[in-house]
């Protein structure tokens, strides 16, 4: 039998990996916020519901992949929410990072409705989602995860099983704090290379094939140098999971002093006008301070 899928968040993630669901052949019912973003899905053969109620009522699976811990609660628990048009058996995914606490929470109100939970943020970028290439990391019961796993197949190649609920959310804590030190290192070399009157695409050409690749030199660092800074994950959301990530930590008793560093340096973006740029702007906050601009030399 073919799950019955509804898929709610349809964002710079969510809508690629919708519409890799639907071309997958699941059966789609799809929700947004802003009614537009469902259009590209409705062509693609997606049912649009009015609510996350009414997306819960006409699916086996229900997807979520919104902002922050605020807006899961509001899609899953809310009024109107998935909860309220849910039914014994059936089975919802967050995929959002959000901090673990908060999936735990959601989870025990869908439990009470005998619905099952599994947290599954990914990783991968607007790049990744769109080629169904996403790495993601899940948690949960193994059944629900085995169950699962051929949506998951749908969006993502990586799909690993970390363990109880949660344990998702924890592993992608952690996936952010290597991304954004990794970013930040990226970022210095940059502007070390700037600096010293060195060609960026010279250097990262001679570096790239060395011990310093990574995906982020590799994706981020020649947008950088030609001075792209539209999202594929956007600033807004870099510190929003920093932030988490340093409330866990704390939570934990970690010291993080490199992504607090990171963290503070972000927040020298907070301005609205930054928000919604992509998170390699945190090399702004290093040009300022060095006072040279790591970009291509024309």
């Amino acid at each position: 039998m073919v799950e019955k899928v509804g898929f709610i968040g349809l964002g710079i993630m969510g809508k690629p990996m919708a519409l890799n669901l639907a071309k997958a052949g699941f059966p789609l019912t799809v929700y947004n916020r802003t009614p537009g973003k469902t259009q590209e899905l409705e062509a693609a053969g997606a049912q649009v519901a009015a609510s996350p109620a009414e997306v819960a009522a006409a699916s086996d699976i229900i997807i979520t992949i919104v902002g922050d811990s605020p807006d899961v609660k509001e899609v899953i628990i809310g009024p109107e929410g998935v909860i309220q048009g849910c039914r014994p058996g059936q089975v919802v995914i967050d995929m959002s990072t959000i901090p673990p606490q908060t999936v735990r929470e959601v989870a025990a109100a869908l439990a009470a409705k005998n619905v099952d939970m599994l947290d599954a943020p990914v990783s991968g970028g607007e790049g990744g989602a769109i080629a169904g290439t996403l790495s993601i990391m899940v948690g949960g019961k193994a059944p629900v995860f085995e169950r699962c796993l051929p949506v998951f197949q749908a969006m993502g190649k990586n799909i690993v099983h970390v363990g109880d609920i949660g344990a998702g959310q924890g592993a992608k804590l952690c996936n952010q704090v290597i991304c954004a030190l990794t970013l930040l290192a990226t970022c210095e070399g940059l502007i070390l290379a700037a600096k010293a009157g060195l060609d960026p695409e010279k250097v990262l050409e001679a570096i790239g094939g060395g011990a310093a690749q990574s995906w982020t030199l590799s994706n981020q660092a020649p947008k950088i140098i030609n001075g792209d800074f539209s999202p594929g994950f956007m600033v807004k959301h870099q510190r929003k999971d920093l932030r988490a990530v340093l409330e866990t930590a704390a939570q934990l008793g970690v010291s993080l002093p490199g992504t607090g560093l990171v963290y503070q340096l972000y927040n020298t973006l907070a301005d609205e006008q930054y928000q919604e740029m992509g998170n390699q702007t945190l090399v702004w906050a290093l040009e300022r301070l060095a006072g040279v601009e790591a970009r291509r030399i024309k």
